[in-house]
């Protein structure tokens, strides 16, 4: 089964849009593991304050798609996933155990994020500092790249109602 790859800002809506996918997966009788790197490494600020808990927490992520991604599961990959590079790196697991993938990109306005960010218990948002690191670093996904196609963009807001799409356009429609 497919690796469903999400990526976007901080706080731009992936893992609410990854708990509706496993919820649509599941009614369809479909296995869903969600690997999220709050699960690996709870401590947002420590995962993101320097390059070397960052790399660690991509290896560790990768380390666990490719421990979980089989013909039998849906694997959805719950994290920032801003870097093309490590897209790629995702793209290959995914081609190397023969199984489809996707990009979701969640899109978010950056001081929306931001506000949720700061809606979140202390223990769970990132610093501000962070927070516009992260940004700055993103790099968006490119449909054009064979490591980020299928690419689908969710327009997320402060709730969304999922309907199914038969293109390639928005899974998720704003309903303030």
């Amino acid at each position: 089964m497919p690796l469903i790859v999400l990526c976007g800002i901080p706080c731009s809506g992936k893992s609410r849009t990854s708990k509706k996918l496993k919820d649509y997966f599941s009614s369809h009788s479909k296995h869903v593991q969600i690997i999220s790197d709050h699960d690996l490494k709870p401590g947002r600020n420590d995962a993101y304050e320097d390059s070397r808990s960052e790399k660690e927490l991509r290896g560790s992520l990768k380390a666990a798609v490719e421990r979980l991604l089989s013909k039998e599961s849906v694997v959805i990959l719950d994290s920032l996933n801003y870097i093309k590079g490590y897209r790629y790196e995702l793209y290959c697991v995914s081609k190397h155990n023969k199984t489809q993938h996707c990009v979701i990109h969640c899109v978010a306005p950056i001081e929306k994020c931001r506000e949720w960010n700061q809606a979140r218990e202390p223990t769970q948002r990132y610093s501000d500092e962070v927070f516009d690191g992260l940004v700055m670093r993103f790099e968006e996904p490119d449909s054009r790249n064979r490591w980020d196609n299928p690419l689908f963009t969710v327009l997320v807001s402060n709730y969304c109602a999922y309907r199914q799409s038969s293109h390639t356009g928005p899974v998720c429609v704003t309903t303030d």
